[in-house]
């Protein structure tokens, strides 16, 4: 690994000793590191970057991406690498962090392992949406790693959402919205709406409503290679659809569909760390003191 990407978002607490820490491991092992260039201007002078140049976009010349931050930097990072096959490793500066779950006082460790190869990459798949309304969410970028979530927007009002899996009725869901998640996503927004937590390996999709108004809809697990189609109706004349943290509207009676990507993406996990270890830590699963 030589050619390396850097993304963040924003300056945490101690994000500034974690990038000196970072860029102190790649000089040592003769990396050519390039900064996406708004974090460059983020950073200013607060920190000495000896770096080979910045990006505005990735090609398949870069051979790791390492993201700063939580796991929403993780999303934005994502957007970059679409279908090059750019392996992404993340370093936690945020808060949960089912993604990033590198923490920045095991960097020294992280990097060893790393360049030794003591690690796997855990294949993540994603979700695409398309619409007959092609200025919004164009393609390549219109894929999610953690979900899709279609909602209501200026109005106190719920909205229908006429759901269909494979061309057959589901139901229609009266809702503040609806979440279709792929495993990744099923500890983020669905898992706060009541979800199930799915492991990342899972070949499944998640379809959470958002606060129903019809008390009998829960999740609903499906098999991965299901197309689904959701049409918004509500008093207002256009709703929101969101993949990942970006955001677009739509008019009203739009019709989406959505369906597994044909290209996953590549998280690092390096051998001392696991989804299961990460969720049992997250979650505090085994904190009960009868364990």
């Amino acid at each position: 690994m030589k050619k390396i990407a850097i993304y963040g978002q924003y300056l945490q607490d101690d994000s500034l000793s974690t990038i000196t820490s970072v860029l102190e491991q790649l000089q040592l092992r003769d990396c050519k590191v390039y900064i996406e260039q708004d974090y460059v201007a983020l950073i200013g002078n607060k920190v000495e970057l000896n770096i080979a140049g910045t990006f505005k976009s990735l090609d398949t010349s870069y051979d790791l991406m390492i993201s700063i931050g939580g796991d929403g930097t993780i999303l934005r990072a994502v957007s970059y690498i679409g279908k090059l096959n750019i392996p992404v490793m993340g370093i936690n500066t945020g808060r949960l962090g089912f993604l990033a779950t590198l923490q920045s006082e095991e960097l020294e460790l992280a990097f060893t392992l790393l360049f030794n190869k003591k690690y796997r990459l855990s294949k993540r798949s994603l979700i695409t949406a398309t619409s007959q309304h092609s200025e919004n969410h164009l393609a390549p970028d219109n894929f999610a790693l953690n979900e899709v979530t279609v909602s209501r927007q200026n109005t106190t009002s719920m909205i229908q959402i006429e759901t269909h899996l494979n061309g057959e009725l589901l139901t229609s869901y009266w809702a503040d919205g609806l979440i279709v998640s792929t495993p990744t996503g099923s500890t983020g927004y669905s898992l706060s709406c009541g979800g199930p937590v799915i492991t990342p390996d899972t070949e499944a999709l998640v379809i959470t409503p958002i606060a129903p108004h019809n008390l009998n809809a829960r999740p609903l697990v499906i098999p991965d290679d299901t197309v689904i189609t959701v049409k918004v109706m509500g008093r207002e004349n256009e709703f929101l659809a969101s993949l990942d943290n970006r955001i677009a509207s739509y008019p009203d009676e739009t019709e989406i569909t959505l369906k597994k990507a044909d290209f996953t993406i590549d998280l690092i996990e390096l051998e001392h760390v696991s989804f299961i270890k990460t969720i049992r830590h997250k979650l505090l699963w085994g904190e009960d003191k009868r364990n």
